[in-house]
């Protein structure tokens, strides 16, 4: 009966229903929007930034993350592959091998960083391959004229004066204490000065072992998950896991392995979303002065209710049930809205004229995101604080008496 009433009191009062329902519609979408653009921001970065390099887990011996050294290297890597191989969340995964080193070509001399990939499993694992800006993808194959191929970062490429077909000097430290040092062709360069790897030296896995003499072990195994918001989950239940098969080897998801990255995303992040508070409370704001006014404007409604008998809570309950059904109505309505404006999000998004960097990433555009956060949380909101502001002109209309309410203008 009091939903029954709580409808007709709805479609009778038309204007301050509609003026209540397009306050709490604007705010839904206003929030959606808004949560849709913050979260798919992030969530873009993350993805940039995991694929660029870091991947979503890491696999190294020890403490080689905090402290690298050359010979602090992973072995049973068949084990490890095999093991990789049957856990269904780990899409792909790519070993590697670092170690710093002293380039020249002619007169110039650099110093450079030697990461040695797997051709193959590196490009499904990371950009690298999207990255190349001349020249082609390397691969294990030696050059015709009998050398290893590298690809050599864009800094590198400019401090050296070199380029695609010419020839590059590496000396380092091997993992034996012998001095390495070997003549390489540049097949490719890769990224630009802005780039992680603007002084690096890409070098096939098995060349790159064969440098640092550490032959059939790596430093590391970067892992592509299915699902990045899982990896640090993934990252303990595969420690466990691996444990079993090779002893010493820790595994840490990104968060752990850029740290500094992630914290300073996180504090972003969160003033951010003290912004969209603010929002969210002007929202707010204006769907508690529309029921108010909505309560004030029928308060000699109220009055004759009480005069003819009606209890209290019966009409708190009307109140009540007329807000709730109010906000029901606009926040489908809402999502009708959010619908064409979350596919532009998610499928177009805005094209920024100057990038933006988050925490080292720079970032181009920014799209939006669906998720139950994006769609769930605005709406809880909205039904809460529609909740919250039907106490007081509730109580204000259940308290009022039949000749004070008969006497208000």
């Amino acid at each position: 009966m009091i939903l029954k009433l709580a409808f007709r009191n709805i479609l009778r009062q038309k204007r301050r229903s509609l003026l209540t329902g397009l306050s709490m519609t604007g705010g839904f979408v206003i929030s959606v929007f808004s949560f849709s653009l913050t979260e798919g921001t992030y969530g873009n970065a993350i993805d940039f930034f995991t694929r660029n390099h870091t991947g979503h887990i890491q696999i190294h011996a020890g403490d080689y993350h905090k402290r690298p050294k050359v010979y602090k290297t992973i072995e049973g890597l068949d084990s490890i592959e095999a093991l990789l191989g049957t856990e269904n969340r780990i899409k792909s995964f790519s070993p590697r091998v670092f170690a710093p080193a002293l380039a020249y070509s002619g007169s110039e001399t650099s110093i450079v960083s030697v990461i040695g990939v797997n051709p193959l499993l590196e490009s499904k694992t990371s950009r690298l391959k999207e990255k190349v800006q001349s020249g082609k993808y390397f691969d294990q194959k030696m050059t015709e004229s009998g050398f290893f191929k590298v690809m050599i970062g864009a800094g590198v490429s400019r401090t050296l004066d070199i380029g695609v077909g010419d020839e590059i000097v590496l000396i380092s430290q091997g993992a034996d204490g012998s001095t390495a040092n070997d003549l390489f062709e540049v097949v490719a360069t890769v990224g630009n000065k802005s780039s992680f790897d603007n002084m690096v030296v890409y070098l096939p896995l098995g060349a790159a072992q064969e440098f640092l003499s550490i032959y059939d072990e790596v430093h590391e195994y970067a892992l592509l998950t299915d699902d990045v918001s899982k990896s640090r989950t993934i990252a303990n239940s595969f420690q466990e896991d691996i444990d079993h098969v090779v002893d010493g080897l820790t595994v840490s998801p990104w968060q752990v392995v850029e740290s500094s990255f992630y914290k300073s995303m996180r504090a972003d992040q969160q003033g951010n979303y003290f912004i969209l508070g603010i929002i969210i409370f002007l929202v707010c704001i204006g769907v508690l002065n529309t029921v108010l006014m909505s309560v004030l404007e029928r308060t000699r409604e109220f009055g004759v209710l009480r005069a003819i008998g009606s209890r209290p809570v019966d009409i708190f309950k009307l109140i009540f049930i007329e807000t709730m059904l109010l906000t029901t109505l606009s926040i489908l309505f809402g999502l009708i809205l959010t619908i064409p404006l979350l596919i532009f999000l998610t499928q177009v998004g805005f094209l920024l004229p100057q990038p933006i960097d988050m925490g080292g990433v720079q970032l181009y555009e920014l799209k939006g995101t669906v998720s139950s956060i994006v769609l769930i949380i605005p709406a809880l909101i909205i039904y809460i604080f529609s909740s919250l502001v039907t106490i007081i002109p509730g109580l204000r209309a259940c308290t009022i008496t039949p000749r004070s309410a008969m006497s208000s203008h």
